[in-house]
């Protein structure tokens, strides 16, 4: 129950955004492509659903989880995000941690859980 909730949360957010034009840049508009992919892993995790090989999930495990820690911490590079600029760099860089354990936290649980099965 908890991750098909979780899953409609991810996507009912995702879908505010697109729809609410906030993915401008070509770096915002790849992450929302990484996302959806990270979605459909998520996806088959929840359904128990062999969807490509655990081999590929690894790579976009990595991959994708990488990308996610830099985009989060360059957001202000890519989307023209200031809303942190006014807090101390100590304090930024935990709210940012923070922000990403509590958001997307769940999800790379259940995509690790996926890919090495």
């Amino acid at each position: 129950m908890f991750w098909t909730i979780y899953l409609g949360i991810l996507g009912v957010s995702s879908i505010g955004f697109l729809v609410g034009r906030k993915y401008k840049t070509i770096p915002a508009k790849l992450d929302f492509v990484i996302s959806i992919i990270t979605w459909i892993g998520l996806f088959g995790y929840v359904t128990d659903n062999q969807i490509l090989t655990p081999l590929v999930w690894k790579f976009i495990f990595v991959g994708a989880l990488l990308w996610d820690v830099i985009f989060s911490f360059n957001s202000k590079y890519y989307n023209g995000d200031k809303m942190l600029d006014d807090m101390p760099q100590p304090l930024k860089s935990i709210f940012i941690v923070g922000t990403l354990i509590v958001t997307v936290g769940p999800l790379y649980y259940g995509l690790f859980h996926y890919a090495f099965k």
